[in-house]
């Protein structure tokens, strides 16, 4: 079982220097694998992720799509003897856990446009996870402090480019847990599944905060771990503001160069004097 993240490889590469390409250098690059997820040896999923912290990423997993709710219904994480390359992982159950396994589907949601698309989706969601009603208050000096702490943690970043980041704040802006990977979905999962393995969900009175866009499934798997703030430096889509909107989450986006964009939530805001007030949707 990879726990830890893997070393990126090198490859070749030749730089445009303006004039002509230079001689070979060995560059870093970002790595992407199949992991296949068994419950008691059965698959269930095959993601697409960077090795490293796969124990997490398939509790994440589960926890997302509603299967598990507590970390005593694991009873172990074992990679499966008989591959090699450690991509293959077993999830087992503990005595009495049951598992609706003929319920786990992987969905294609539709675009914000479609309407009747959208409308089903967020019926589903709600009918699955309960509405947040976490009373964090928010500070936007905080929120401002968050994109620099998520960069400054991004060392696969540094050394690839192409990896995204997720990290889990306090209320006062202190970094929790930090994951990255090639997938922005996956880094979520990570997050989640490294606090449900440690006993903390739900994630109450924090906040998560992505380094790309916010899409329906991220605030899906937010919602699912009970998250009431997410922040993203890039912006969200139509449905994610709408899911967001209904399950009782505050989504900020466009976080960058000390301004943000509130989608919903902004409730959850403590003003910092009386001219600056947020005002409530």
């Amino acid at each position: 079982m990879k726990t830890s993240a893997a070393p990126s490889p090198l490859v070749a590469v030749r730089r445009w220097t303006g004039r002509s390409l230079a001689a070979p250098k060995p560059d870093a690059v970002a790595i992407e694998e199949p992991l296949e997820l068994r419950i008691e040896t059965r698959p269930i999923a095959v993601i697409m992720r960077t090795p490293g912290h796969d124990d997490e990423l398939a509790a994440g997993f589960l926890v997302s799509e509603g299967l598990l709710k507590h970390k005593e219904q694991i009873l172990a994480l074992r990679p499966y003897p008989r591959n090699a390359e450690g991509n293959v992982l077993d999830v087992h159950l503990a005595e009495g856990v049951v598992c609706d396994i003929a319920a786990l589907t992987r969905h294609v949601f539709a675009s914000s446009s479609c309407g009747v698309c959208g409308r089903a989706t967020l019926a589903a969601v709600r009918r699955r996870f309960p509405r947040v009603q976490d009373s964090i208050r928010i500070d936007p000096q905080v929120i401002i402090r968050l994109p620099d702490q998520l960069r400054a943690g991004q060392k696969a970043f540094d050394a690839t480019g192409g990896l995204h980041a997720v990290g889990l704040f306090s209320a006062t802006g202190e970094l929790l847990c930090l994951r990255e990977d090639v997938g922005r979905h996956n880094a979520v999962d990570k997050v989640i599944g490294r606090l449900f393995l440690d006993g903390g969900l739900p994630l109450q009175k924090m906040i998560l905060m992505v380094s790309g866009r916010v899409s329906f499934e991220i605030v899906e798997k937010a919602l699912a771990s009970g998250v009431p703030v997410i922040a993203a430096v890039s912006a969200p889509t139509g449905l994610a503001i709408a899911l967001a909107r209904r399950s009782g989450i505050t989504l900020i986006g466009f976080l960058r160069d000390g301004r943000f964009n509130v989608y919903c939530g902004a409730k959850r805001f403590r003003a910092t004097s009386p001219s600056k007030r947020i005002p409530s949707e």
